[in-house]
């Protein structure tokens, strides 16, 4: 199992943690260059991948806002990080599929890119919505070759991600108030998807979107 983050203490602690199964890889994933050299030397040292999650991104509480009210700054860092990095992920992903026989690619959206549940994070959302109509697109261009391509869309996650929501009592009552079954999500709730799209009983399923949001999107 590879931990790739492009913080490396980071990602030694996660791998560490797992145990010798794991080993800790550094990449940018908005480089092309460094997502490139990643997947080079990991295939060189004998790794093949036969399931990838794309997780990484950002979501800039403070600066992403409503369309009017947003630089062009943060749009593109959010864009960069969020949607051109999980591309150039998936792009290098499915070149090293394609050698090895195939494989799962899992990607991580968002309500924000479906309902407009983030109308005040215009980059954000717009990331998420372009991650939904990739996976539709490389899920298609290469089912004949082996690879699947589904996207995970959670709801409010407490992760370091959404700090700012989960540390303001009003915030993330909120938001919670928006979720039908009444509770903020954990990463133990997205995983048992995640272990399903990598294995075979997922063989039939690709280009979907997996919603594990407590019925939020549904609203």
């Amino acid at each position: 199992m590879i931990i790739a983050d492009r913080d490396a203490d980071a990602a030694a602690s996660v791998a560490a943690e797992i145990g010798a199964a794991a080993r800790a890889a550094v990449v940018d994933i908005s480089d092309e260059a460094s997502v490139e050299a990643a997947f080079a030397d990991l295939i060189a040292a004998g790794w093949s991948p036969d399931v990838v999650v794309a997780n990484a991104g950002v979501q800039l509480f403070g600066q992403d806002a409503k369309a009017a009210d947003l630089d062009l700054d943060v749009w593109r860092r959010t864009i960069d990080i969020n949607l051109t990095g999980t591309f150039l992920t998936v792009k290098h992903t499915v070149r090293a599929m394609l050698a090895s026989g195939g494989g799962s690619i899992i990607l991580t959206g968002s309500p924000t890119g479906l309902n407009g549940e983030g109308q005040d994070f215009t980059a954000y959302s717009a990331s998420k919505a372009g991650i939904h109509g990739l996976t539709r697109t490389v899920a298609a261009a290469y089912a004949r070759d082996g690879i699947r391509v589904n996207t995970v869309v959670p709801a409010y996650t407490e992760t370091g991600l959404v700090a700012t929501i989960s540390d303001d009592p009003d915030s993330r009552a909120a938001i919670i108030g928006r979720i039908p079954i009444g509770r903020a999500g954990s990463p133990a709730d997205v995983e048992g998807v995640m272990v399903f799209l990598a294995s075979e009983d997922a063989a039939f399923a690709t280009g979907a979107l997996f919603a594990v949001d407590g019925g939020m999107t549904n609203l």
